[in-house]
């Protein structure tokens, strides 16, 4: 089953692919889609929709897993990102009825045991299970590979939150 782990994000929207066969999970891909701030948020918007397509139409996933949004104080920010998740969520949905979401508190406590865990932390998580040599960089994509995980252990384990 191949996983397209999603953190999305305006200014920088981290994928992570994975492969999972007989309860082992594999890199196949990661990294970011950008969109400069110089640019205004319709154009920004339409360029993380483009490169969403372009991920889904290269590695044509089984499940897309993505993450929930969490806004602490600022609502400006808070909007604009949620405008990208609602581009993100459009290219997925036209591709897929497979789409899972997770709260961060879900992927901290799948990935640590711990809902509180530290960013450290799970990065450190997703480098030993992934079997990789260093910490995937930038820490979008290390994000996203931790959602394609959290599905991954959903899915084995029968605790799937599809959309």
């Amino acid at each position: 089953m191949i996983i397209l782990g999603i953190d999305p994000g305006l200014a920088i929207v981290g994928y992570g692919v994975i492969n999972v066969e007989r309860g082992k999970s594999t890199v196949i891909d990661y990294g970011v889609i950008t969109t400069p701030k110089e640019d205004k948020v319709p154009v920004r918007l339409r360029k993380i929709y483009e490169g969403m397509n372009a991920l889904l139409d290269k590695f044509q996933p089984d499940n897309i897993a993505l993450e929930e949004l969490f806004f602490n104080t600022n609502t400006t920010t808070g909007i604009n990102v949620a405008q990208a998740r609602g581009v993100i969520l459009l290219a997925c949905t036209q591709r897929t009825n497979y789409l899972y979401e997770y709260t961060p508190l879900q992927v901290k406590q799948a990935m640590t045991g711990y809902g509180k865990a530290e960013k450290k932390q799970i990065q450190y998580m997703v480098t030993k299970m992934l079997n990789l040599s260093k910490i995937p960089k930038p820490d979008d994509a290390a994000d996203a590979l931790a959602i394609a995980l959290t599905h991954a252990q959903a899915a084995r384990f029968g605790g799937l939150f599809k959309i």
